[in-house]
């Protein structure tokens, strides 16, 4: 890890966005079929890949690994759960925003700008949910930021959102007036990027595991349908508990 802000600045933090994984308050759509303790365990699992993931792209690329966290105070929790090398800034939405950067967006702003004030010249901010995504393409977004001149990376989302934002300083008018949690945020994304005058640079699209169709989809890419990060620590936990058979099982109750 570069020591000073001058290394800093010619290096991409990738910051995980990712809440601490408190039992009923994390993957809460994956309940049922998964227990609200089962649902927590999962969700530990995906930021152990994730992060896990950055930090082999940080092999090849100039990448320094983050948790973006809240709430303040989760820092005991997550620790075991991190890659090693991997460190932690708050990014709970708490300091002073503009009035229209709203929920999530306050903590993705959060984490920007804290991670800019650390001297870093780019910064990539990354959901917890897509524990399988190829890690080139954490490589290529820090390589498109490498570049001279302003620019944004998105990487959208097959529901409409967005698994990855990268950015070389941290515009608030990014996360101005978006429809957080529709299917319109990729869009709506897209548009802030154009009015601000940068260019934009698009990533290969991706999908976030939130419900049991894609936790479908997960499991059938582990099973080698799909090319991607291996996600040792997901793919162990699924295995552990059967998560294949019971998501082909008939529901309880049914008789063929």
């Amino acid at each position: 890890m570069p020591a000073d802000a001058s290394a800093r600045a010619g290096r991409c933090a990738i910051a995980v966005m990712a809440k601490a994984p408190h039992v009923g308050r994390v993957k809460t759509r994956l309940v049922p079929p998964l227990s609200h303790d089962e649902a927590a365990a999962l969700s530990a699992c995906f930021l152990s890949d994730v992060t896990a993931n950055v930090a082999l792209a940080g092999r090849g690329a100039a990448i320094d690994g983050f948790v973006a966290y809240a709430p303040a105070g989760g820092e005991t929790l997550l620790q075991p759960m991190i890659a090693p090398g991997t460190r932690l800034v708050l990014a709970d939405g708490s300091p002073a925003m503009p009035d229209d950067v709203e929920a999530i967006g306050r903590c993705l702003l959060h984490a920007a700008q804290g991670l800019f004030a650390q001297g870093y010249g780019a910064v990539c901010l990354l959901n917890a949910d897509s524990p399988t995504l190829p890690t080139a393409v954490l490589s290529d977004a820090a390589r498109a930021l490498a570049a001279s001149g302003d620019r944004v990376v998105l990487g959208a989302a097959d529901d409409g959102g967005y698994y990855l934002i990268g950015m070389t300083a941290a515009h608030a008018a990014l996360f101005r007036a978006v429809a957080w949690s529709t299917a319109q945020v990729a869009d709506q994304t897209r548009a802030r990027v154009a009015a601000l005058g940068l260019e934009r640079v698009e990533l290969p699209q991706w999908y976030d595991v939130d419900d049991m169709a894609t936790l479908r989809r997960l499991c059938a890419e582990l099973d080698g349908g799909e090319p991607g990060f291996a996600a040792p620590a997901t793919a162990r936990w699924l295995a552990e508990n059967g998560m294949r058979r019971r998501l082909t099982a008939p529901p309880s109750g049914l008789r063929g």
